[in-house]
């Protein structure tokens, strides 16, 4: 058996239990931390902002230091950090404090420990690379139907900072341990290929090697930033407010959560399908269509009703497949694995900064003006403009020429 399939599955695995540190884990525990804190929702939306903020401003070092370390050493201290950053949530008594549980939850969390999981999985892969990011969709898909029930009974009968506490037990004893025993830089260095196989005579395939400022001075790597910050800060958004948002047109609490699991199945689905095909396909096929489908879930998320419940999850879960599949593959696809760590570690700051944003702009709304529906109007032609611009001007940049 090649090991690139040993490494997608605890590449997948370091997905999974980034969790915690996603908005889809922190929202369960929202509601829990605004009552004992005796603090506001856009309070705390501030505090969640800033703190996406502040992790995000480590990955681009973290990703270069991927580049050089390679992945093995990588996810040893940050899964180990990510624990103990869990752990700590649990101690929170105050807002600054909770100020700087976001920072580490989302720097390391959704940050550092989703850039190497997905980095180790994109060295290992060339031309299986959309398939074999389609499959993490499987397991961010159990991950995201799965967790919020698993916090909230932990909430419901330990209370909520025990169940942080739990969290950061989980993730010692699984990806912790299995991705210093398990992750490897790339398959050249021990005599195999990627996709599987040995090497064998004839000429390889080429890939491109960009360096982290020559594809910086690529306006591809804006756009695909810009697309990806895009379905990154309205996606966040609308799940990190979900069971506000659902409160006001009358859903209940475990209504609510039966929407994760609408819409996680979805991204399961949506992200093997376009993983099967984007190996083939024109990238800004996917691209575009994403940012359509995030402007349609905006438009759900302002109607939306008990009985329209499925279809708002459909849409966001639609959204959220496709943009994992473009985020996972594109970057390598079109500046090569060499710098692949700086390169997505910038990227991910800016996305990540997206996230940041995202969150507050909706509580703003909703304690500003009245109810959320404003600002879901506001920000519909965003996705709807990017969509034009990636399908007009998107190109694959040009190979730079590299001396011998």
């Amino acid at each position: 058996m090649h090991y690139g399939w040993v490494i997608l599955l605890v590449g997948t695995l370091g997905l999974m239990m980034t969790t915690p540190g996603q908005t889809i884990g922190v929202s369960v525990f929202l509601d829990p931390i605004i009552d004992d804190l005796g603090a506001t929702r856009a309070g705390v939306s501030l505090l969640y902002t800033l703190g996406t903020l502040a992790g995000a401003l480590a990955l681009p070092f973290v990703g270069r230091a991927i580049d050089r370390r390679g992945p093995r050493l990588a996810v040893g201290w940050i899964a180990g950090a990510f624990a103990a950053a869990c752990v700590y949530m649990a101690t929170v008594t105050s807002l600054p404090a909770l100020a700087l549980g976001f920072v580490l939850l989302r720097g390391l969390g959704q940050g550092a420990l989703g850039l190497v999981s997905l980095h180790v999985i994109n060295v290992w892969f060339v031309r299986r690379r959309g398939l074999a990011v389609g499959v993490t969709g499987v397991g961010i898909a159990i991950a995201t139907a799965g967790f919020p029930w698993l916090i909230e009974a932990w909430v419901a009968g330990f209370g909520w900072r025990t169940a942080y506490a739990l969290l950061g037990g989980l993730v010692a004893l699984t990806i912790l341990p299995l991705g210093i025993a398990f992750f490897r830089s790339q398959p050249e260095r021990f005599g195999l290929l990627p996709d599987g196989g040995r090497p064998r005579p004839g000429p390889a395939t080429v890939e491109p090697r960009f360096t982290l400022a020559e594809a910086r001075r690529s306006p591809a790597f804006w756009l695909l930033t810009a697309g990806v910050t895009c379905i990154s800060a309205l996606s966040t958004a609308l799940v990190f407010h979900h069971y506000d948002l659902m409160a006001t047109v009358g859903i209940d609490r475990a209504a609510a959560t039966t929407t994760f699991a609408w819409f996680a199945w979805v991204i399961a689905v949506t992200h093997l399908g376009v993983g099967a095909l984007s190996d083939r396909l024109d990238p800004r096929v996917p691209l575009v269509a994403m940012l359509l489908l995030q402007a349609l879930a905006l438009v759900a998320a302002g109607r939306v009703t008990a009985g329209s419940l499925p279809v708002y999850g459909a849409l966001l879960g639609m959204t959220m497949g496709v943009a994992g599949n473009v985020s996972g593959t594109v970057f390598a696809r079109f500046f090569g694995r060499a710098a692949l760590g700086g390169i997505k570690g910038t990227a991910q700051t800016v996305s990540v900064a997206g996230t940041a944003a995202g969150p507050l702009l909706l509580a703003w709304s909703a304690e500003g003006l009245g109810g959320y529906l404003p600002a879901l109007s506001a920000l519909l032609p965003i996705p709807l403009l990017l969509a034009v611009a990636c399908g007009l001007a998107l190109r694959p940049p040009r190979p730079p020429v590299h001396g011998p």
